[in-house]
């Protein structure tokens, strides 16, 4: 808690910009200013990470938001380091619930990438590499955050639920759930893991998306685990079923063997039962 208050998460809006729904999380006001409870904050935000970790652990996706200008660094060294997709510019409307097109735009943006550092628009002419570059860097504004992103994720952190209030409406609408810091002037009703924070402060951003990151990095390694424990489970069993294969092969072997030892043991003695005829026969001609 000590270092939610050093970043100075406590701070919230002034008074007669609040929303009512966040009166449970306030703890005072002073200054014409609310104040948040932190210890009422603690307990979101666990609940919070404790579910990011677990989406990611089954193999989820997080989508990173947030576009207000102090908050776009974070948000895309964040993304990177979790090795997850952001948001860090204006959200285009349609993004998640028209989805189809805006993936067209992605990879388009991908082939001019590809094109470009293939060398192959240095054949255009000079204007024509200009208008490529051009098209290329719009593109990248908006989506070089998620333009490997080939499926809607399976949730939301979003900084500021009340600015990126249309994605938050977008993930309402798909079922996505959202996990975001929640200032004294939004509803924390809208999703379902707020974290009643100052998202102002860019230590109180940055400390809650760092705690945030690190959830998902956890996440990724326990996935990994899981993984690696499924396929040296996978491979014990196979060793395990190579082994009765081996086994039941080498006993139909060995039953072969002794099969074919007894059909010779049994032609033996009618071996010996004609030879023993014969010689009487062969006698009696002598004589």
């Amino acid at each position: 808690m000590q270092d939610l208050f050093d970043a100075g998460s406590h701070f919230g809006h002034p008074s007669r910009r609040w929303n009512p729904k966040m009166t449970k999380y306030i703890f005072t006001k002073r200054n014409g200013s609310h104040i948040i409870d932190l210890s009422k904050t603690l307990i979101k935000l666990e609940e919070a990470l404790s579910f990011l970790e677990d989406v990611i652990s089954k193999g989820g996706k997080c989508l990173f938001v947030g576009t207000k200008k102090h908050a776009q660094s974070i948000i895309k060294s964040s993304a990177e380091r979790s090795d997850s997709y952001y948001i860090n510019q204006r959200w285009l409307g349609g993004l998640m619930t028209n989805f189809k097109t805006i993936e067209k735009r992605l990879e388009r943006l991908v082939e001019l990438e590809e094109s470009f550092a293939k060398g192959l628009v240095i054949s255009q002419t000079k204007r024509e590499s200009q208008k490529l570059d051009a098209e290329r860097g719009r593109l990248n504004k908006f989506f070089s955050g998620i333009k490997e992103m080939s499926e809607l994720p399976s949730v939301l952190f979003v900084v500021d639920i009340h600015r990126e209030n249309i994605a938050v409406a977008e993930a309402k609408k798909l079922g996505i759930p959202v996990v975001g810091m929640v200032d004294t002037n939004s509803n924390p009703d809208e999703i379902e893991y707020p974290i009643p924070s100052n998202d102002d402060g860019l230590r109180s951003i940055q400390i809650i998306t760092d705690l945030v990151t690190d959830s998902i990095i956890s996440g990724q390694e326990i996935s990994r685990k899981r993984q690696e424990d499924q396929l040296a489970e996978e491979a014990e069993l196979e060793r395990q079923e190579q082994e009765a294969r081996n086994k039941a092969q080498a006993e139909a072997s060995k039953r072969q063997t002794k099969k074919a030892e007894e059909k010779v043991e049994e032609k033996a003695p009618k071996a010996e039962e004609k030879v023993e005829e014969k010689a009487p026969k062969a006698e009696e001609k002598v004589e």
